[in-house]
């Protein structure tokens, strides 16, 4: 099981934005791999923590954090996933390191970094939308899907930098009152890879990339909802040189059902039965996400009655099994009455048994509402 975030970080959930990057900042100086050389439990609590922090930090991760816990990122991988590397780590967190280990952030000895410091730049990221019926989002789902990306177009060739020599990085020395200051930025010639374009293929632009569709399969955890993000590593555009690929980040839109609306894990229809199907009671066929469910309604059932088929909603993205089918009674009451309907209402009218009798299980419209959202 994996541990939570705020325990990682040793912070409580009230934490503010400040408090969340300064245990960040402590827990990642305290496992840096250059203070920790060859320790892999430290490069482990190194990676846990920048996981911890890619989510806390952000608003919208955090807030689905709170509420699903982990499995708000099943499926996800990567960044707020599982899966950290050292790579991303450092493209995206470097600079809360600050100058504690030589002015960029970087480090040796493993992971994305060579002995020379050298950094290996991440592609950019592509985004794209998926759009799932009601169905895929209650089951879960693999969509195939055409991308567009850029890679390294074959036959091309890179060759060190001569500016940084291979670094990926510039040092600049100053002089000031309280002694040599040595500070280091990314080299503005390759980018921070290290490399430059030595051969280039007729089919390649100016940094040795071509476009290239490839289509990709993407896992979608049943209990998704509008508005998620998943990230597929690694499927977005790669960079030049010694480099690693971006990730393909995927929105989660859904569509809407003709008879079925969604809240959160539950499920609610709308049923309409006549005022004899009410008074003498049926049975109906209704809609459900595992298809068409029938369901018996007991004579003299009143307007506004909700039944509870437990499990037919949605599958919880936590992994606590599934929602419920909310099934509201509506007893849907003619505006137009030949004759001999007529006739036979107004005889029942002040007819004992069909004056309004509400016992004390029949409960008010406020109370069915609390009553659902509790």
């Amino acid at each position: 099981m994996k541990e939570d975030y705020y325990d990682i970080l040793g912070i409580s959930k009230n934490a503010t934005a400040a408090e969340i990057k300064k245990a960040y900042r402590k827990k990642a100086l305290e496992h840096h791999p250059d203070k920790n050389p060859g320790n892999t439990k430290s490069e482990e609590m190194f990676k846990k923590s920048a996981e911890a922090y890619e989510v806390l930090s952000n608003a919208d991760k955090k807030a689905r954090y709170d509420q699903f816990g982990h499995a708000a990122f099943e499926g996800a991988g990567g960044f707020g996933g599982g899966g950290m590397n050292m790579d991303d780590i450092f493209s995206q967190f470097g600079d809360i390191f600050g100058s504690a280990f030589g002015g960029g952030g970087g480090f040796s000895g493993f992971g994305g970094f060579s002995g020379g410091g050298q950094r290996r730049v991440k592609g950019s990221n592509l985004r794209i939308r998926v759009k799932l019926t009601l169905e895929e989002v209650a089951n879960g789902v693999e969509k195939k899907v055409k991308v567009r990306r850029k890679v390294q177009a074959e036959g091309v060739t890179y060759k060190t930098c001569s500016t940084c020599a291979g670094r990926g990085q510039v040092t600049k020395i100053t002089n000031t009152i309280l002694g040599r200051m040595q500070t280091a930025t990314t080299c503005n010639v390759c980018g921070g890879s290290g490399e430059i374009l030595d051969k280039r293929p007729s089919d390649a632009d100016a940094q040795g990339l071509r476009i290239e569709e490839e289509t990709v399969s993407i896992k979608i955890p049943a209990g998704v909802e509008e508005g998620m993000q998943l990230k597929v590593p690694g499927k977005g555009n790669e960079a030049p040189g010694n480099s690693v690929p971006g990730d393909l980040l995927v929105a989660i839109e859904t569509k809407d059902h003709d008879t079925l609306k969604r809240e959160g894990d539950n499920l609610h229809y709308d049923l309409y039965v006549s005022i004899s199907e009410a008074v003498l009671g049926t049975s109906k066929e209704i809609d459900a996400v595992g298809g068409k469910v029938r369901i018996k309604l007991e004579p003299g059932i009143q307007s506004g009655k909700i039944l509870r088929l437990r499990g037919k909603g949605i599958s919880s993205i936590n992994g606590y099994g599934s929602g419920d089918l909310l099934v509201h009674v509506n007893v849907w009451t003619p505006k137009e009455l030949n004759k001999e309907q007529k006739e036979f209402f107004e005889r029942m009218s002040g007819n004992d048994n069909f004056e309004p009798k509400p016992e004390k299980s029949d409960k008010s419209f406020f109370e069915k509402v609390k009553d659902m959202f509790s």
